[in-house]
């Protein structure tokens, strides 16, 4: 069985002239159905350069780009609306649509030229509009929504228009905590139950360890890492996302947290409430402390009524 989506050798970048700039060097991947891969990198990285080269929207520097086992240079326009939908984070020039107008946009590849909307058309939109919680925007116009609700709409056009790939750059960057993980938990839904191959670009790399079943992450040196999340994590790939000596990931947590100092006390941090334990934690490390289950000194959580004080006490 073919892969949906192959990178050959692919090298992204820039020319000008004769110089080339290479961000992403020789990589060889495929994007795998069911499953929502996030592309993680420090800005800069070239998470948006992959993303566009995948699109057919930039060229490659090198190498190929294969859908369904065809070079994307020999797909249509039309054939590639039909295989790939794409949310960029770039403003659209659409304010004087309705959310239900834009989201309908999604379905050209399938309405022909004129554009004209059968039962199924309609449903599919709303099926989208409703499926993203801006139901109660339908007939608002796209300049009246907020920066989140505007990025709702385009998720929504995107899943309207029922490609088997979809990519993403940043497609939450708009959105608070809860409507984050809602769109997170959609993605991997349609990854899931519609057998659909989801990759995007993130830099909440706590939602991503938490909800992406793959990691491409880039790295130093134009290169890339793949695996499955969780393996990444265990086997210490994480601290290679950063160039900087200022932060590290802590495995237990999930999150990237900045260094300690050595020259500070350690502390082993002791107790029944693994809550009370996990913050008291952060409150020692944001000061400086190394926390250790291998330190001397012990700190029984259970005790510690306030953190405040137990700081105002070792500080």
């Amino acid at each position: 069985m073919i892969d949906l989506l192959q990178l050959n050798n692919l090298s992204v970048g820039y020319t000008n002239g004769k110089n080339k700039t290479i961000v992403v060097a020789d990589i060889s991947l495929s994007l795998p159905r069911g499953c929502v891969v996030s592309l993680l990198g420090a800005n800069g990285a070239g998470k948006s350069t992959l993303l566009r080269t995948i699109a057919g929207a930039q060229p490659a520097i090198s190498g190929e780009v294969k859908i369904a086992g065809e070079l994307i240079g020999r797909l249509s326009r039309h054939e590639m609306a039909r295989l790939i939908s794409v949310v960029t984070t770039d403003r659209t020039n659409a304010g004087g649509l309705t959310v239900e107008e834009l989201v309908a946009l999604g379905r050209q590849p399938y309405t022909g030229f004129l554009g004209r909307l059968d039962a199924n058309d309609r449903k599919m939109v709303r099926d989208a509009i409703e499926s993203v919680g801006i139901t109660h925007k339908l007939h608002s116009f796209v300049a009246e929504l907020s920066d989140g609700e505007r990025q709702k709409a385009m998720i929504a056009k995107a899943l309207a228009q029922n490609a088997p790939i979809i990519l993403l750059d940043e497609p939450t960057s708009f959105l608070d905590v809860a409507s984050r993980v809602d769109v997170l938990q959609l993605l991997h839904h349609l990854a899931r139950c519609e057998n659909k191959a989801i990759l995007l670009s993130s830099h909440d790399v706590a939602l991503s360890l938490a909800m992406s079943d793959r990691l491409w992450m880039l790295v130093g040196d134009s290169k890339l890492i793949d695996g499955q999340t969780e393996d990444i994590v265990l086997q210490g790939k994480l601290n290679h996302l950063f160039s900087t000596d200022n932060v590290t990931f802590d495995a237990l947590s999930g999150e990237f947290v900045a260094k300690t100092d050595h020259n500070k006390k350690a502390y082993n941090i002791k107790g029944c409430d693994a809550t009370r334990c996990r913050w008291i934690a952060n409150a020692l490390r944001r000061n400086g402390f190394v926390v250790s289950d291998d330190a001397k000194d012990t700190i029984d959580a259970d005790k510690i009524d306030s953190v405040e004080i137990l700081l105002s006490q070792i500080l």
